[in-house]
């Protein structure tokens, strides 16, 4: 196995003769002027990442939420960033040509994403404190976006194997304009927390001050916290012949301090990192909090002793965090994983933020010892790391957050006479089940399925994916008591699930130890789909159930995300998951299923197909339509489908959380596209495929979003949804999603997303989630939970 980059190499201040002092140098002559203006305001404003305790949802890729290996969370980006720059190819056609400059840039899509985010937080009808985790997410968004994307983008320049993207533009502009409107983004974001968020707080009570507006009996007692719970795990790290500068890890914040030798005269860097395991805000006072940068910050000398501080400023560094393992080569791709993970604290750096109060000789030493070009450095005003907010957003005051909602067990499930838990084998044999998460409990339908399935005697085996899942997870619990008591567990476990790759070691050791088979898919491809067997003894003959989703199985998440589910005892679906199961553990070529698209072999084919198919059904007058709800379209093959199906006079509706590289509205082109987006309170995680079929309507929801890496690298399903009610629900909810009475973000075909949340008298438009937390909390009032 190959290391992803190149071990660093030992930085030039360790080279200097001994008894030299490594003293700070002076300004460049040369220094660009437009890094000193951006001191005076022109460029401001801050970002940051989420301790684990407070792992938030990403609204876009909310592109996001999960626990970060390098302890912060990051939002489930997960189906937006890939590292990966793919090319393409148009496939040869009978019909016109389509024209060139027909797909967004997807990069600026991403970036538009995150705009979209930081909208909610500078929207007024936004519960305050929900406004303040907004601002976390966009912070957390942005340093995915730069671990990954802007690291890889990088990476392949720096490789020469970087080529011109789908939408013409070359790999040198892509990552400039990624510079330019980064900055745009992140000024504007600080912004809103300087100048709307913080005030507002405020007058709510909660107090986010700086240590210069504290009070004397405040700094007292930070000072006496400071002495007993923050100076013994300070490590002040000098910069001389005997220590060169030392390395800076992804994501942390530190203070580049200078201190002067009273004796000699001579002025000195060091570096301190602040503990990533303390909380980032301490409560000076009740309703009152400072960074805990600001506390280290005025106690500097106490950790030099007999030095003078002169000054301190806060920095951060943003490294490459993508992994790269070639399993062709590895022998055992656990320990290649884990060996990899040891290399990922070494990526190179991709973006360096600093306080725009930073002296330039400090500036000018970190942008030389960290080998950092000027467009990557960000001055911002203090605090950097605004992620600390999620902390912020977790203060008990519910009147200035959303209205907390419940899920309650779906009505298929209930026992309506009966407080005991549902029989589900019981339900699923009389009727198939749709659950809506989190509007449907994710803890009564599919966690007390596979708990079910772990203590009844009569389940003889458990098959399952595992893409993600929480720390104290009762579905791992399930799954290992069931391999204790005897039953066959198959687990199938994706260790390479970006920044869970820690995690879902430890849950594979752990369910090895149990005795379940544990497996980790197929070379060269990640197991993405989301899927649950259980086979059953009934009588003289075996019975399976199934679950298929478009969500990881993780009850934390569930009340987080939107996310669809299938739970099912049709032959056919425990047909299907039987064979793709022995195809993901065992040796099998099978490429056809009956009620499922499997990636990668007939899933992109699968749906192309079916928009073929829409033509030819609009050409013979019969119903045609072409509706989808993913979290990101940027497969062109699948665009070019929808393009050709636009210009056949069928309607197309997209619904996209994050990345979009279809041009809707385009004369002659995609005159009949259009394309909305929805973010909120809970992030849109559900995939749905339906199409008008001639007047049956056809249904299919799963784990694939329409990317490359999804359809050509992965292992994704899609089922095929049967039952009349449900089609019919699925498609009045894209309806309802795509309706101009629904507060969305509509896509132009300049790449512009305009915000749609208010009718032309100015009243509120139609929230889709709050809307469907309506529906079923007046369900309940006739169904018990």
């Amino acid at each position: 196995m190959k290391p992803a980059v190149p071990e660093p190499s030992p930085p030039p201040g360790g080279n200097q003769p001994h008894g030299e002092s490594y003293a700070i140098p002076p300004a460049r002559s040369d220094a660009p002027v437009t890094l000193l203006a951006r001191k005076n305001g022109s460029m401001s404003q801050s970002d940051a990442q989420a301790e684990v305790q407070h792992a938030q949802p990403s609204v876009g890729s909310i592109a996001a939420h999960r626990p970060h290996t390098v302890s912060a969370v990051v939002s489930d980006l997960e189906p937006d960033i890939d590292a990966d720059l793919d090319t393409y190819e148009e496939a040869p056609y009978d019909g016109p040509q389509l024209p060139q400059g027909r797909f967004l840039d997807r990069e600026r899509s991403w970036l538009a994403f995150n705009e979209r985010v930081l909208e909610l937080a500078e929207d007024p009808d936004t519960p305050l404190l929900e406004r303040a985790n907004f601002l976390a997410i966009f912070a957390s968004n942005l340093d995915e976006f730069f671990m990954v994307r802007v690291a890889g983008l990088k990476r392949r320049i720096a490789t020469g194997v970087a080529t011109r993207s789908a939408s013409g533009l070359q790999p040198r502009e892509v990552l400039e304009m990624i510079w330019a409107r980064s900055r745009e983004l992140m000024a504007r974001h600080a912004a809103t927390y300087h100048e709307d968020i913080a005030p507002a707080l405020a007058e709510e009570g909660i107090h986010l001050v700086r240590w210069g507006e504290l009070t004397e009996k405040e700094q007292a007692r930070l000072f006496t916290l400071f002495r007993h719970q923050i100076f013994p795990v300070l490590t002040p790290l000098a910069v001389d012949p005997a220590h060169p500068f030392p390395y800076i890890s992804g994501l942390s914040l530190n203070l580049a301090v200078v201190v002067r030798n009273p004796v000699s005269g001579h002025k000195h860097f060091a570096r301190v990192k602040v503990p990533p395991l303390l909380s980032r805000f301490l409560e000076s006072s009740p309703g009152r909090y400072v960074p805990i940068e600001d506390v280290i910050g005025a106690h500097l000398e106490e950790l030099f002793p007999g030095m003078e501080v002169l000054e301190h400023h806060a920095f951060r560094l943003t490294r490459n965090e993508d992994l790269e393992v070639e399993e062709d080569d590895a022998e055992n791709l656990l320990q290649a994983l884990e060996k990899e993970l040891m290399r990922r604290r070494f990526g190179p750096p991709v973006r360096l933020e600093v306080e725009e109060s930073i002296d330039r000789e400090v500036l000018d030493l970190l942008v030389r010892e960290l080998k950092i070009s000027e467009a990557e450095v960000y001055p911002l005003p203090g605090p950097l790391d605004l992620t600390g907010l999620f902390r912020i957003h977790g203060l008990d005051r519910p009147e200035l957050k959303y209205k907390k909602f419940i899920a309650g067990t779906h009505r298929d499930l209930a026992e309506v006479e009966s407080a005991s838990p549902p029989d589900i084998f019981a339900a699923l044999r009389s009727r198939d089940v749709l659950l809506h998460h989190p509007y449907d409990s994710f803890s009564t339908s599919v966690q007390a399925f596979l708990e079910q399935a772990a203590l009844d005697p009569d389940v003889l085996a458990i098959k399952q994916t595992l893409y993600r899942t929480s720390g104290d997870s009762p579905i791992v619990d399930a799954l290992i008591e069931a391999a204790e008591s005897g039953k066959q567990v198959l687990v199938l476990v994706e260790i390479k699930a970006r920044f869970d790759e820690h995690a879902n070691i430890k849950w594979a050791r752990k369910l090895e130890e149990a005795g379940c088979h544990v497996v980790y898919g197929l070379v060269g491809l990640k197991t993405h789909c989301k899927l649950s067997l259980v086979v059953r003894q009934e009588g003289d003959t075996l019975r399976r159930y199934c679950h298929v989703g478009t969500g990881n199985y993780h009850p934390k998440t569930a009340r987080l995300y939107e996310d669809l589910g299938l739970l099912t005892a049709d032959p056919q679906v425990g047909a299907d998951l039987s064979d793709l199961f022995n195809r993901l553990s065992g040796y099998s070529r099978r490429e056809t299923y009956r009620r499922l698209l499997v990636a990668p072999k007939s899933l992109r084919d699968g749906l192309i197909a079916r928009i073929d198919k829409e033509i030819q059904h609009h050409r013979a007058g019969r119903p045609a339509h072409v509706r989808i709800k993913v979290n990101s379209i940027v497969d062109e093959a699948l665009i070019d489908s929808l393009y050709r199906a636009s210009q056949a006079g069928v309607p197309v509706d997209v619904w996209v959380r994050g990345i979009c590289a279809v041009r809707p509205g385009v004369p002659g082109l995609s005159d009949h596209i259009r394309v909305r987006s929805i973010l909120g309170r809970f992030l849109e995680h559900s995939r749905v495929f339906g199409f008008g079929n001639g007047g049956e309507p056809e249904v299919w929801i799963g784990s694939a979003d329409m990317m490359h890496r999804n359809l050509d690298r992965r292992i994704e399903a899609l089922v095929r949804v049967t039952d009349p009610a449900h089609r019919a629900s699925l498609n009045r909810f894209l309806e309802t999603g795509m309706s101009d009475s629904t507060a969305s973000w509509h896509l132009g075909p300049d790449g512009e997303w305009i915000r749609h949340s208010h009718d032309a008298d100015g009243a509120p438009l139609r929230n889709i989630q709050e809307t469907l937390i309506d529906a079923r909390r007046r369900r309940r009032g006739t169904a018990t939970p």
